[in-house]
């Protein structure tokens, strides 16, 4: 087990983890972001409630907390939805009558600029991206500020504070306006004991990207290595844990004075110019998923 931070305040607290599902990739133990978090609050001890639309996904994700010692309960619903929504809020409630953290961690990219989107795709990915953390925030701020007490940790993306060099017009707006909706939402929220922030993923090593540097076939070998001629300042493309991380780190009382701030975890990406090679092939294979319908292998930001 990676050696996350030990928060004692964290443990028997209640976190609802919305988009806790991680596809099972053959031959990869790397965690994606969700399922990294989960990971993370487990080890400190907290009690954990989570949903995605995939319910397989999510049960293998708490399959492997509850390996590792944590207490993950799991369901299925669509983000989308206000009633689905409400009804996973419903559940949490029933079972621990209270909750401490909400994580939303849903996100999905598509393609194109604002001439060529087709309307659907982007009423489709601000719907989730950005329309599920108002529904998980709707339902779950009243009983926070009942409680007095609660801490809101939104993922967006790198995508939503720069262009990356691919077209992907309504992810890195609906990214961009979860960081605004998190700073706005917070000055509200803080007289009454509740602290929202974000993390901002950078690129993460992910178990696709892992599997092609193993794999049989050379040019998928190539690929790997295109993408690992990386430029970012620390040397390394993120993990999930470093995510998870950060998370962690909002949710906990060192962060107890923090609230409406944006924490970006990208090695320092955007602090500097340039993308070099291996984004380019980056974004060419996240397109060449999108155009083979293949969404549960693609390269994204935070999955």
């Amino acid at each position: 087990m990676p050696p996350f931070p030990n928060f004692p305040d964290l443990r028997q607290k209640v976190a609802l983890v919305m988009g806790i599902g991680q596809t099972r990739v053959q031959n990869s133990s790397i965690w994606g972001n969700g399922a990294a978090i989960a990971r993370a609050l487990g080890s400190n001890g907290v009690l954990i409630y989570g949903c995605d639309k995939n319910l397989s996904a999510a049960e293998f994700t708490a399959s492997r907390v509850q390996e590792e010692g944590g207490i993950c309960d799991v369901m299925t619903a669509d983000v989308t939805s206000s009633s689905d929504v409400q009804r996973v809020v419903d559940a949490v409630m029933e079972k621990y009558g209270r909750i401490d953290i909400l994580v939303n961690n849903m996100g999905m990219t598509a393609p194109g600029d604002p001439a060529t989107m087709k309307e659907e795709v982007w009423d489709a990915q601000i719907n989730l991206n950005l329309k599920s953390v108002y529904l998980a925030c709707h339902a779950v701020l009243p009983i926070m500020e009942k409680q007095r007490s609660g801490a809101i940790i939104s993922n967006a993306s790198i995508a939503g504070v720069s262009y990356l060099g691919k077209p992907q017009v309504a992810y890195s707006t609906a990214k961009a306006a979860i960081i605004h909706f998190t700073s706005v939402t917070a000055v509200m929220y803080a007289p009454k004991g509740v602290r929202l922030n974000c993390v901002v993923p950078g690129m993460i090593f992910t178990p696709l990207v892992e599997n092609l540097g193993k794999s049989e076939r050379e040019e998928d070998r190539e690929v790997f290595r295109k993408i690992t001629q990386h430029n970012v300042p620390l040397g390394r493309l993120g993990e999930a844990e470093d995510v998870a991380n950060a998370v962690l780190f909002l949710a906990s009382e060192a962060s107890k004075y923090i609230t409406g701030q944006s924490l970006i975890v990208d090695g320092g990406l955007t602090n500097q110019t340039g993308t070099g090679r291996w984004f380019v092939e980056y974004m060419r294979l996240d397109v060449e998923m999108e155009n083979r319908g293949d969404s549960s292998q693609r390269v994204t930001w935070h999955v």
